[in-house]
């Protein structure tokens, strides 16, 4: 697979999930090793003339009014880097890491650190290698960037901490020595220039980016599912009644539920029907499902500029011939958009759930109750409807904004901060549940359309339930329908590129 060559502002989203996903590897572009190596030159030219800069022979934070020896330097970086690794919880995944390995040796590829090219080429290596550092979840407050987390990633980078290699959790000493690796010995500022950013929130928020836009699409394949369904009538998406309001999520919405529901026997079979209108969670998902995608735009837009932007400190200029200690490490616009999707998701699962629902409501819909095979006997998926309104009332919970949330640290120096890195881990979990609420709208829709048989639903749609029913079958009686949820949820890539 062909290499890809950092910049420091040159990743795209494609490169960042092939990356990720499939372990493209990544180099250290030689236009910007050049442009690192002069940042670094001009930096150890300040050493040499025993300029106060702050991280090289300073303390950290409060304590950043303490000179430090330079003969000090790489006991002061170790030092940081130990008593940063304060991180607890559940681990990053394999995914999550490797994009934070790849966004940290970015930023420092962009020539703002003083830093030595072999650090940069060390992220890439482990990176090109599999050697994935041990990262707890939980320990950031998204402001100086993501301490807790990146220090333990450096850990690894020192011979100190932990790795998976090979699917074997070890000393990353362990997994150095197997490749034949040195640990860096830090110099410089290193070790501050390794913990001092917002990568690991915009790695989290980049994955969450790219499951939410599919998503998006597939909650509009489950909705024109559910619509003919219900006989709901195809009218309210017409593109010449969005025109009137011209939203471009809105019109994008209407254009995929019309093109969906095209040539579905389903919508001919009840035109005449004395139904006057649908109820909002059908008529009104252009409008829903459509502020949804307006806000992944602006999310996108967001993470597009984190993605390739410098975010250290302090920042050092080289044809300047200037330091800066500046706030670039402050992940408020990351934390504000990670709470804008999770506010979106909660809301696109609750019309979902409002729609499942009106599947079960055979007053609207004319199915059987709870979409039971015998009712009465068979429950039908009568629970799956409560584990539906279950996750939505917890993404409703998680759904409070974290940015909202500032709470005084290191002495009340850092006295606001973004938690930018705890929005973007609720609105994972926000999207894994919206998974679930998917998969059940999918369950119901299928069924529903189980009972307009011998009538079909459009080709487009038709070929989703024959994926469907691979793995879940027509329900003609009570089973264990958890296990149909799961099935379909691992079905959805499949439904996504098959749309």
């Amino acid at each position: 697979m062909k290499s890809i060559f950092i910049t420091g502002n040159n990743l795209t989203f494609q490169d960042f999930e092939n990356i990720c996903y499939r372990n493209q590897p990544v180099r250290l572009h030689p236009k910007a090793k050049k442009n690192v190596e002069k940042n670094l030159a001009l930096l150890e030219s300040w050493k040499k003339e025993n300029k106060k800069i702050y991280g090289l022979n300073t303390g950290f934070g409060i304590l950043s009014d303490k000179q430090i020896s330079n003969t000090q330097t790489q006991e002061l970086q170790e030092n940081l880097i130990r008593s940063h690794s304060c991180g607890v919880g559940p681990l990053f995944s394999k995914p999550e890491v490797r994009g934070i390995l790849l966004l940290r040796a970015h930023v420092l590829a962009s020539g703002y650190s003083g830093v030595r090219p072999k650090v940069i080429e060390l992220l890439l290596h482990c990176l090109n290698k599999n050697i994935l550092p041990v990262i707890p979840q939980k320990g950031s407050v998204g402001a100086s960037g993501d301490l807790a987390p990146l220090a333990h990633l450096a850990l690894a980078l020192i011979g100190e901490g932990e790795v998976f290699y090979k699917d074997h959790r070890m000393p990353s000493q362990k997994a150095f020595q197997k490749e034949k690796i040195k640990p860096l010995t830090l110099q410089g500022r290193e070790g501050l220039a390794l913990i001092n950013g917002t990568q690991v929130m915009t790695a989290v928020g980049l994955l969450n980016l790219f499951q939410a836009k599919k998503l998006s699409y597939l909650f509009d394949v489950a909705a024109a599912l559910s619509l003919d369904a219900c006989f709901g009538s195809r009218k309210a998406y017409l593109p010449r009644v969005h025109q009137l309001r011209p939203h471009v999520g809105q019109i994008e919405t209407a254009k995929n539920i019309y093109q969906l529901t095209q040539n579905s026997p389903i919508q001919a079979a009840h035109k005449n029907c004395g139904r006057v209108q649908d109820a909002y969670s059908f008529r009104c998902v252009p409008q829903v499902h459509g502020s949804i995608k307006d806000t992944l735009h602006y999310v996108e837009k967001i993470l597009k500029t984190e993605m390739n932007s410098v975010t250290d400190n302090p920042l050092f200029f080289t044809k300047e011939k200037m330091w800066v200690s500046a706030g670039h490490f402050h992940g408020q616009y990351l934390g504000h958009a990670m709470d804008y999707l999770s506010i979106a998701f909660t809301t696109l699962c609750h019309i979902s759930e409002r729609r499942i629902e009106k599947l079960f409501d055979p007053q609207f819909s004319g199915l059987p109750t709870c979409l039971s095979p015998n009712e009465g006997l068979n429950s039908g998926l009568m629970l799956a409807h409560v584990t539906a309104a279950a996750l939505t009332s917890e993404n409703k919970v998680l759904s409070h904004p974290a940015s909202v949330d500032t709470i005084p640290t290191s002495g009340n120096k850092e006295d606001h901060v973004s938690m930018g890195t705890h929005a973007a881990l609720k609105a994972k979990e926000i999207l894994e549940n919206t998974k679930n609420i998917l998969a059940i709208e999918f369950l119901s829709a299928t069924q529903g359309i189980f009972y307009r048989r011998p009538l079909k639903t459009s080709p487009v749609l038709e070929s989703v339930i024959k994926i469907i029913r691979k793995k879940v079958p027509p329900i003609t009686k009570d089973r264990v329908f958890s296990k149909d949820i799961e099935a379909i949820k691992l079905l959805l890539d499949e439904i996504y590129d098959a749309t």
